[in-house]
């Protein structure tokens, strides 16, 4: 396997390895702030379009509640070897949901990622434009 390096600074684009990890891989893992101050870290599904990476969340989740009130998270790719990290501010979407984001997610995991998860819990996305990649070799 050749090495996903890229020689590209933290604020580029990522390479063609990283893009096809971003396209492939099912699991990221999401970090938020707690209101304390304190990270909470969790698993999501995404879909990775034109610079952001989209999270369909429960809208009464921990998740959903720590982007309400601080908006920066940090997300990456379970593979501790060859590393994929990007930060950036996390947009809320209530609805109705793009359709090519829809459309990605059902093409990605054959889900709707707009339909609630239990009855009356409302479905949002999450949208985070990449502001920084921290990539092995490009970190800052």
């Amino acid at each position: 396997m050749s090495d996903p390096v890229s020689p590209l600074s933290p604020l580029s684009p990522p390479g063609a390895a990283v893009r096809d990890r971003l396209a492939q891989e099912k699991h990221a893992w999401l970090c938020t702030v707690r209101p304390d101050g304190s990270p909470h870290v969790t698993p999501v599904w995404f879909v990775f379009l034109q610079g952001s990476w989209w999270i369909g969340a429960d809208g009464r989740s921990v998740k959903v509640r720590n982007v309400e009130k601080f908006s920066r998270v940090s997300l990456t790719l379970e593979d501790g070897r060859f590393p994929v990290v990007a930060e950036g501010e996390a947009v809320l979407h209530r609805g109705p949901f793009p359709k090519r984001i829809t459309d990605a997610f059902a093409a990605k995991y054959g889900w709707d990622v707009s339909a609630p998860r239990e009855q009356g819990g409302g479905r949002v996305l999450l949208e985070v434009p990449v502001r920084r990649w921290l990539l092995a070799g490009v970190a800052q």
